[in-house]
């Protein structure tokens, strides 16, 4: 066993696992001038903001899913999961509308607990198994 594995088998669980955690990669092409016309800092604060006390931001290196930039993923809170909720994948969410959506979304319950807005369909993507399982272990 890793000391990684160790350490997170041995630590508590965390008291906001009833929330749902919002993953925003800001890596390589996430996040950065590669992609224009969005102020990457006021995605991610909007988000902060408008979920505190609702759900976890988090920001990330990188997600590996560099053609979808930028990327969140919408993990489902525990209550969520136990409903069926899986992990939303969403990509080229590159305005401020698609934020607001995707807020709106978590806020009325995230995955498992709220139908999914059709408009985020259009975001919506699959990853390849090892880039979701790198996630799972973060």
């Amino acid at each position: 066993m890793s000391r990684r594995a160790r350490e997170k088998a041995a630590a508590p669980a965390p008291q906001t696992a009833a929330r749902c955690t919002v993953t925003v990669c800001r890596g390589c092409c996430c996040g950065t001038p590669k992609i224009p016309r969005l102020d990457h800092a006021a995605q991610l604060a909007g988000l902060r903001t408008a979920l505190a006390g609702t759900a976890n931001v988090r920001p990330v290196t990188c997600l590996d899913a560099c053609e979808h930039g930028n990327v969140i993923v919408v993990q489902p809170s525990a209550e969520g999961r136990k409903a069926g909720g899986r992990p939303v994948w969403l990509g080229l969410v590159n305005d401020l509308e698609a934020t607001a959506d995707i807020t709106a979304w978590i806020e009325a319950g995230g995955p498992g607990l709220a139908e999914t807005p059709a408009v985020l369909d259009l975001y919506a993507f699959q990853p390849s198994r090892r880039v979701r399982a790198e996630l799972e272990d973060r």
